[in-house]
């Protein structure tokens, strides 16, 4: 009888207090029956993080740390892979709960597929207020802009990338891991370079993630507006190999942008009626943009105040995304970091 294959859960850790013991708990709690370890790649936390970890790892020997002073994702994720000892490495996020049985279907689904990297549906959840409706941001059509893992209806089949990828050990080795020197968007990135190399990146819906998400608009601002920036360089570094809906956000910004700028030349009317009116048509972006939003409000249950977060959330995501974007297009992401989990 084959012996159950064993698992190395890895997980980038910082300023986690709030929901790093439940990540912890749904892993523990999977059915899977081979052996496990889970190697926590710890930043330099502030808000008593450190107290939990190390609660955690003296009840429990399977849990283990590598410390990731540099606080990058990327890194912290090379650092606990390059300590993993199995041939299935399955990413977590400290933000993140794995439903039951999660490992064991992804484990399945990995032998049945081929496929070197898999993952499945994030499910955002939220506290009442801010954070339910970033959540429901996040679950709706209208949010983050048609990614697979996103939509209720997905089917299974072959991916252009993995949510909290399940991955092989060797695969990741034969490709070298992560990008270190990116700071966002380094699944995305692992997962094309994995399909270029000839490996099938899998997506099974069936496999359910919670996700907690930001929780005031301030760090939802700053999460973004990073995770543009970082979408921007990859534009730069990979061109028109990425897809096309990554440019909604920045057109819509623009659109925005040169709608205020023409309002009061317009209404001066220094401009040939031609002329004038070829130029309205700039102003078609804006205002498609704010039906979207009365759409999304309109057909979201809730009160009239949930309605209202609800657009407020949206505008934050796509704008600080389409700025963010724009940015590291022109000039490049350089250093820039997304600070929501550090900064109040």
């Amino acid at each position: 009888m084959t012996e159950p294959v064993a698992i190395s859960y890895v997980m980038p850790v910082l300023n986690e207090a709030g929901y790093l013991e439940s990540a912890v708990a749904s892993i523990v709690a999977q059915d899977h029956p081979g052996d496990f370890e889970l190697v926590l790649a710890v930043g330099p936390s502030t808000d008593g993080t450190d107290r939990i970890i190390e609660r955690l790892v003296a009840d429990d020997p399977r849990i283990r740390v590598v410390d990731n002073p540099g606080m990058d994702i990327p890194i912290g994720l090379n650092l606990a892979i390059a300590a993993s000892r199995h041939p299935v490495i399955v990413r977590v996020d400290a933000h993140t709960e794995l439903a039951p049985g999660y490992t064991s279907r992804a484990v399945a689904t990995l032998e049945r597929t081929g496929a070197a990297s898999l993952g499945g549906i994030m499910v955002a959840t939220g506290r009442p207020g801010l954070q339910a409706a970033v959540a429901r941001a996040y679950n709706s059509r209208y949010g983050l802009g048609g990614g697979a893992y996103h939509g209720e209806h997905a089917t299974e089949g072959p991916a252009e990338s993995a949510y909290m990828g399940v991955m092989r050990a060797d695969a990741l080795r034969e490709v070298g891991g992560f990008d270190e020197t990116l700071r966002r968007g380094e699944d995305w990135e692992l997962n094309y370079r994995l399909r270029q190399a000839g490996h099938v990146v899998w997506l099974d819906p069936k496999l359910r993630v919670s996700y907690w998400p930001r929780d005031t608009l301030t760090k939802l601002r700053r999460q973004f507006y990073a995770t543009g920036v970082w979408r921007g360089e990859l534009v730069r570094r990979l061109g028109g190999r990425n897809p096309l809906r990554f440019f909604a956000p920045p057109v819509l910004l623009v659109s925005i942008v040169l709608s205020v700028v023409l309002v009061p030349i317009l209404v001066v009317g220094i401009l040939p009626p031609v002329v004038a009116g070829i130029l309205s048509l700039v102003f078609l972006g804006p205002l498609a943009y704010l039906a979207l939003l009365l759409l999304a409000a309109a057909t979201t249950p809730g009160s009239f105040a949930d309605r209202l977060r609800l657009m407020a959330v949206l505008a934050t995501m796509h704008l600080s995304w389409g700025g963010g974007f724009l940015v590291g297009l022109v000039r490049g992401a350089r250093n820039s970091v997304d600070r929501s989990r550090t900064e109040s």
